[in-house]
């Protein structure tokens, strides 16, 4: 049996019945990889940078658990981006890249595959502030560096943002008037965190990028992989 530990924010996050509808990647991924063979172990938590993660100690379980030929999926950068909050900010050039080896060296030193996923994209990015490039490139050229597989979710999720109606792509995230839901009295109007839908396509671009990947990759996806693929095209 194999394990994929997931590192990340809010946006991979495991969620509650009491944040409902938001869903993180990582909630959802396992409808695409193999039954009874591949265990998702969700270990992402809200707010988090890779700065935070590792000053709270949260890569040790990791650590802990991690076995030879397990896998570590590592999400981050929403928060790393935070330059007003010493706590979170990580600069693409320097420490955010620093971070990123740490979490490789967890792996690596256990026997475990680290994959790089740069961040899914905010729905609305037309400032620096809410863009993603500086720190999805840093980890592209972490990865390049150190010969980590990256699967760039941020240029997927941009691309079909960019393609789809605004009616359409605010589906995909936490928009939604008021009396919908019963946590959510007010309705929401957030560009960032996942409904059901939009954590299950950004679920499935990730699949993508393990499928182009193969080997090893490509093998923790579940039989019904294909067919899916066909019915995408």
């Amino acid at each position: 049996m194999k394990t994929i530990f997931w590192a990340g924010d809010s946006t991979v996050k495991q969620n509650s019945i009491l944040t409902f509808p938001q869903t993180g990647i990582g909630q959802v991924f396992d409808r695409y990889t193999k039954r009874y063979e591949v265990v998702i172990a969700n270990m992402a938590e809200n707010g988090r940078s890779t700065k935070q993660f590792i000053d709270e100690g949260r890569l040790a379980p990791i650590y802990d658990q991690l076995k030879k030929d397990d896998f570590l999926f590592i999400q981050f950068g929403h928060n790393d981006e935070k330059v007003a909050d010493p706590a979170r900010y990580a600069d693409p050039d320097t420490d955010f890249c620093v971070n990123l080896e740490k979490f490789v060296n967890v792996a690596r030193n256990k026997g475990a595959h680290p994959v790089f996923i740069t961040p899914v994209t905010r729905r609305k990015r037309e400032t620096a502030a809410f863009s993603h490039d500086r720190w999805a490139e840093a980890m592209r050229r972490t990865g390049k560096r150190l010969d980590v597989p990256v699967i760039d979710l941020t240029k997927m999720s941009e691309e079909l943002v960019d393609h789809l109606p605004e009616e359409e792509s605010a589906k995909l995230y936490m928009i939604f008037p008021a009396g919908m839901y019963r946590y959510y009295p007010d309705g929401k109007e957030d560009n960032t965190h996942l409904q059901p839908e939009g954590a299950m396509i950004y679920a499935g671009m990730i699949a993508k990028g393990l499928k182009a990947l193969g080997g090893i990759y490509a093998e923790l996806l579940c039989e019904e992989y294909d067919e899916w693929m066909e019915g995408q095209q």
